[in-house]
């Protein structure tokens, strides 16, 4: 009974360092522990030796709060029952444990593994055998790093039919580990933590500063991410948008927080945006514009000329070719769409050949366009031509390139 005095001394000396300290963790992943331990052994009636004591020490690590692994040395001190005087008993065992409600102050736990034991009578011999064992406790945190342990297994010897049983009360030791710390809070994730964030909610992606808050450049009042005018004076009076209230910069007329296109050449007319004219809709601005009205749908060149897709014409000749006819079918479409619309049709070709052959040339082919779009339905009185031969041409004609260019057909809107 003497181990069981001791089990009891060794409980109470425990309860009692537990009122030393105030204070108690959870189950750390990551930590080494060890644990000196008492308890008793009791063997199965036919191995013939008596319920010893044991003592030992175990060594663990946890991998989480759940799972954790140990290795277990036991000293049995036994007696035999046959008068074979004391046996000395050595019992290891490499055991897996899974914790339950790891971060309460009570945990309890489920364990098993493998090992072996060796009996060596003091009458001579040893027995080994391996076994398998499973069971379970419980820890109690007693401080941060200070744990009270009872423990029971069941232990089964690989080729003996015995079931032996061990029971130990531990006191384990967690190794001292660095915990991380918890990155702060930063709600609105503009890298300034809550405690210090002086403009909370700010909208993601937005420039701060060390409080917290959007930055303002120019210090007018107005945030950077809305500020349309970054680079205003000190003291200058700013609209919403962060521009002087009457500032234009591009001297166009608009003022620069209701300007959309800042830096608009200068004396040229723009809009109520601030934005370049186009009065005709045909993409070319009415300062580069040459023929401005130009039907909406037409096409037009550089120079914002109504530009018809190439016409072909039979060589030297003014008949138009066959696939030509659907751009021209178009250009009739345009014409019905545009009812008020009266066009100059001018006929252009490269200086290729005599200057009067080609003159005459361009004439006639223009004449043959009128009277294509005539056939189509377009009044005689919304039509006329002219004939420029290689007097206008719009690239060089010592390509072979731009002379295709130059050799064109193109409308020029009539305005009345």
């Amino acid at each position: 009974m003497i181990y069981f005095k001791r089990l009891i001394f060794f409980g109470i000396a425990i309860i009692f360092l537990s009122f030393t300290f105030n204070s108690w963790a959870e189950m750390t992943p990551g930590s080494f522990n060890f644990s000196p331990s008492i308890g008793g052994y009791v063997f199965e009636g036919n191995q013939n030796l008596d319920n010893g004591s044991t003592f030992g020490l175990a060594g663990g690590y946890s991998f989480d709060k759940i799972l954790g692994a140990e290795a277990v040395f036991h000293y049995i001190n036994s007696e035999s029952d046959s008068g074979g005087g004391d046996v000395n008993g050595f019992l290891y065992r490499l055991d897996g444990l899974y914790h339950f409600m790891p971060e309460k102050r009570l945990v309890p736990y489920l364990a098993a593994g493998i090992g072996g034991i060796t009996l060596n009578p003091d009458s001579g011999g040893n027995d080994t055998d391996f076994l398998v064992n499973y069971g379970g406790g419980l820890k109690y945190f007693l401080t941060e790093r200070l744990v009270l342990r009872g423990d029971v297994r069941h232990l089964i010897p690989f080729d003996k039919r015995q079931n032996n049983l061990a029971y130990t009360l531990m006191l384990t030791f967690l190794a001292k580990t660095e915990k991380k710390a918890s990155p702060p809070v930063d709600s609105d994730g503009d890298g300034v933590p809550d405690h210090r964030d002086q403009c909370p909610g700010t909208s993601k992606g937005v420039q701060v500063d060390t409080r917290g808050c959007p930055l303002d450049s120019d210090g007018d009042g107005v945030p950077d991410h809305i500020d349309q005018c970054l680079h205003t004076p000190k003291g200058v009076a700013v609209n919403n948008h962060g521009c002087s209230q009457d500032a234009d910069g591009d001297g166009d007329g608009v003022t620069d927080d209701l300007d959309q296109c800042p830096d608009t050449p200068r004396g040229i007319a723009v809009d109520t945006r601030g934005c370049l004219l186009d009065s005709d809709g045909d993409g070319v601005y009415d300062h580069l514009d040459q023929c401005s009205g130009t039907s909406r749908g037409a096409k037009v060149n550089e120079n914002g000329c109504w530009l018809l897709e190439q016409v072909r014409f039979d060589t030297g000749k003014q008949d138009i070719r066959p696939e030509s006819f659907p751009a021209l079918d178009r250009v009739a479409d345009v014409f019905k769409q545009n009812p008020n619309v009266r066009v100059v049709i001018e006929g252009h070709t490269d200086n290729t050949g005599q200057k009067a052959y080609n003159q005459k040339l361009s004439e006639n082919r223009a004449q043959a366009v009128m009277e294509y779009l005539m056939q189509k339905g377009i009044g005689a009185e919304r039509l006329s031509f002219a004939g420029y031969g290689f007097s206008k041409p719009i690239a060089s004609n010592e390509t072979a390139k731009g002379r295709a260019r130059n050799r064109r057909v193109q409308l020029t809107p009539i305005h009345r």
